[in-house]
């Protein structure tokens, strides 16, 4: 009987061990399939352009330099771009991260603000067919996004939007459907005997919102704050039908020109990944000012 037992111990501690090899080979290959286009963006970067010709299999940077971050710094003339295998023209980085991040933030405001009172508004106001206009709203969600793409710059163009910030902008600025289910949700985890309190004392229900309920929602604020700076920052599509302007293009539609612009006939891709890298930085300093109090608000909701 103890020899059977041991048995099926070492079986079990065998079958235990194989698939925990399993489990971390996946995760590894997990982790190079997320960090493996990364890395080979930075070694892009890294390299000259005419040495990527001559070596585009190799895992390092060929003929490593920086000259790439130079050239779309503005740092480079035409003549040395040219010289060094790259574009003849630069990308105005500086004007469009300024642009990039005026919408970006003005975005994220916005988002923020409305979609935190209308949240609150689901949770605790009590008005005719709130919870049935809450499902309307939802329902908002499994509408595809490019149904709404039309209208919208009709909308904008018939405003007069074209080409400019409150256009790109204007479709984004105020509540999200996803955003007021993500906030509501939180809100009505949050203990009524707070706010009674507050409303004894003689606080206004937006005293009490702004006093009580911001304050205590900042992870859940954070999460959707970085969620939505992430969703803007990348996107591509409507600042590239309203916003092609010089003075209001952004970071993402100023790397798709600057890749058409290529006199010699071959991409600058040294220069392309060298303007992307640095274009990814906002987010990741972002996350990691304030990734902690996402994760937070995701271990929060784990636990209620």
């Amino acid at each position: 009987m103890a020899t059977q037992a041991l048995g099926k111990v070492e079986g079990r501690t065998q079958r235990l061990s194989a698939g925990r090899i399993l489990a971390w080979a996946a995760l590894i290959l997990a982790i190079l399939a997320v960090l493996g286009p990364f890395w080979w963006m930075i070694r892009t970067a890294l390299s000259t352009n005419r040495a990527l010709l001559a070596d585009p299999t190799t895992l390092l940077p060929v003929g490593f330099t920086f000259d790439s971050f130079a050239r779309v710094l503005g740092q480079v003339d035409t003549s040395e771009a040219v010289a060094a295998g790259g574009a003849g023209q630069t990308l105005n980085f500086w004007l469009y991260l300024r642009n990039s991040m005026i919408v970006t933030i003005l975005i994220v405001a916005g988002q923020l603000f409305f979609s935190s009172l209308a949240a609150y508004a689901f949770a605790r106001l009590n008005f005719p067919l709130r919870d049935k206009i809450f499902f309307l709203y939802i329902a908002a969600l499994m509408v595809p996004a490019i149904v709404t793409l039309i209208p919208n710059f009709i909308l904008v163009r018939n405003l007069g939007w074209l080409n400019t910030f409150q256009g790109i902008i204007a479709p984004y600025f105020l509540m999200s459907p996803f955003a007021v289910f993500f906030l509501r949700q939180f809100f009505l985890g949050i203990n009524r005997e707070v706010e009674e309190a507050a409303k004894i004392d003689g606080a206004s229900l937006f005293r009490v919102f702004w006093g009580i309920i911001v304050p205590m929602s900042g992870p859940p604020l954070a999460t959707l704050g970085i969620i939505t700076f992430i969703a803007t920052w990348n996107e591509y599509l409507w600042p590239l039908l309203v916003g092609q302007g010089e003075n209001v293009r952004v970071l993402t539609v100023a790397l798709g020109v600057f890749r058409s612009q290529t006199p010699q006939g071959a991409p600058d891709w040294s220069g392309l990944m060298a303007g992307a890298l640095l274009s990814i930085l906002p987010s990741i300093i972002l996350f990691i000012m304030f990734g902690r109090k996402a994760i937070n608000s995701i271990q929060f909701s784990g636990y209620k």
